[in-house]
């Protein structure tokens, strides 16, 4: 296919909603095929600025594209037929290459569907491209000696967060129309919140996971989207039972595209948690996002938690490097095979090189039930739902390697750890059973997106859904008008 700019036309069909692109399909207006080609044109001019794709199946893709076009003509279309998804670099069909962004993978096939494909096949979606992580998904940034740095559509001085960060970036160029991410410290919402683009958290079982992941609950697979409306569709698609995942919850839950007003609803806001310090762009439109609220008829009061940070993350880690993560990492722990990681692969490696077992987890899960207690009192006060900051800052450059001696982040002119002091987004991994949705917030003065986390009760997913359409609804948009991606490099 020759290398040529994109008509007008083409550029909308990249960016289309699911939502808009399957009434247009049912309608027999629009093709599948038409945005296929649309995306992989878009592909051919963008793709290597951005750097957030690893492999490619654009022929499979349109035999699939074809097939979704003769089911629109003969009547019996599937939930999402002919729409676009980026996988993740750890989800896919039997066959593809699995890399999770190591040299030490660079040949590993699956070697069968994972249960997220599963449902995606069942949905009927056109899988076309591979979205880039960082290695063993231990990253908030994604940049491998695999597959290089990932950069941010918006100004590519600058990541695109992790450890889905490819697909974040997929989405805000306009790859891809959805993407499956999965997210054990925020690898969906950090991401979600630098590309500008809508991320969805489950609780734990709402999405089935692999087969043995039942023992890390704070890890689930999820949606990314650039609309609220499409975010539920895709949710939808994406949960329920499966016969591999025990602990996949019954019955399948529906999240509707469009939801009442929360008017008279009372939110709680936590401007840091208790204990991030704010960008003070990212606390700006955080705050003109409450308003937003607000002007819908939510009640918005402010509240003052005691979280340490530090003993979240250390909880988080302890929880993650004990059971399942610890398994994945476990066989390249000797040092020859240490030699060819990044250097926070090594990291995290040694991390997990200590005895962290029985012990070590229960007490990561004690600590978890102080954290949840005091946020589940808060909804015993009426509360219907809570709001902080997704990230601290997006000042994190793309090829930023925390582990380095002499490597700083600094926001608002405080110096905060490099790997952990910006993300607020472990604590509802440590609480595994909270449904947390990233919206967008605006901008930061470097042209980078800034989001903020929608959080409701245990299980209570569709009260998150509820707060971040009726944001959604009344926030300026993203991806319309003159809001999208420049590429700039500043």
């Amino acid at each position: 296919m020759s290398q040529h700019n994109l008509s007008t036309n083409d550029l909308e069909l990249c960016y289309m909603s699911a939502f808009d692109l399957l009434e247009r399909f049912r309608a027999k207006q629009l093709s599948p095929v038409d945005v296929l080609y649309a995306q992989i044109k878009r592909y051919e001019q963008i793709g290597k600025q951005v750097n957030c794709v690893t492999y490619t199946h654009f022929d499979d893709a349109m035999h699939a594209a074809q097939e979704s076009e003769r089911r629109y003509q003969n009547g019996n279309p599937r939930p999402l037929e002919g729409i676009t998804v980026g996988i993740k670099d750890e989800d896919g069909p039997i066959g593809w290459t699995m890399t999770a962004g190591s040299v030490l993978l660079k040949d590993n096939k699956l070697e069968h569907n994972t249960p997220v494909t599963d449902k995606l096949i069942q949905a009927g979606v056109v899988m076309h491209l591979q979205t880039t992580v960082p290695e063993f998904y231990a990253n908030s940034c994604t940049w491998s000696k695999l597959w290089g740095v990932t950069r941010n559509p918006w100004n590519l001085h600058y990541t695109v967060g992790g450890s889905s960060g490819g697909a974040g970036a997929a989405l805000a160029a306009g790859l891809t129309t959805l993407a499956t991410g999965s997210d054990m410290g925020g690898s969906i919402r950090i991401p979600s919140s630098f590309n500008g683009v809508y991320g969805f958290k489950p609780p734990h079982g709402r999405v089935p996971v692999l087969p043995g992941d039942e023992i890390m609950p704070q890890s689930t697979s999820g949606p990314m989207a650039r609309t609220l409306r499409d975010l539920a569709l895709f949710q939808t698609a994406m949960c329920g039972p499966h016969p591999d995942q025990m602990s996949a919850l019954r019955p399948k839950l529906k999240y509707p595209t469009s939801y009442p007003d929360i008017k008279g609803w009372r939110i709680v806001y936590s401007p840091d948690q208790g204990w991030a310090t704010i960008d003070p762009d990212v606390k700006r439109n955080t705050e003109t996002a409450l308003r937003i609220l607000e002007q819908q008829g939510a009640i918005i009061d402010q509240v003052r938690l005691n979280w340490k940070g530090s003993e979240i993350i250390n909880a988080v880690m302890k929880s993650l490097l004990a059971t399942g993560m610890g398994s994945m990492l476990h066989p390249f722990m000797e040092p020859h095979l240490q030699e060819l990681m990044t250097s926070y692969g090594r990291y995290f490696v040694k991390f997990g090189q200590q005895e962290l077992g029985a012990k070590e987890l229960a007490q990561a899960q004690a600590y978890a039930a102080q954290v949840f207690h005091d946020y589940d009192c808060l909804f015993e006060h009426g509360f219907r739902a809570f709001i902080c900051p997704t990230t601290a800052t997006n000042r994190i450059p793309a090829d930023f390697d925390a582990t380095e001696p002499d490597a700083k982040v600094i926001v608002n002119g405080e110096t905060v750890n490099p790997q952990f002091g910006w993300a607020l987004t472990p604590a509802f991994n440590l609480m595994y059973t909270i449904p947390v949705v990233n919206v967008p917030t605006g901008f930061d003065s470097n042209h980078v997106p800034t989001g903020m986390q929608i959080a409701a009760r245990s299980y209570d997913d569709l009260a998150a859904f509820q707060v971040a359409a009726t944001y959604a609804e009344a926030a300026p948009q993203f991806f319309a008008r003159n809001s999208f991606p420049d590429f700039r490099n500043q």
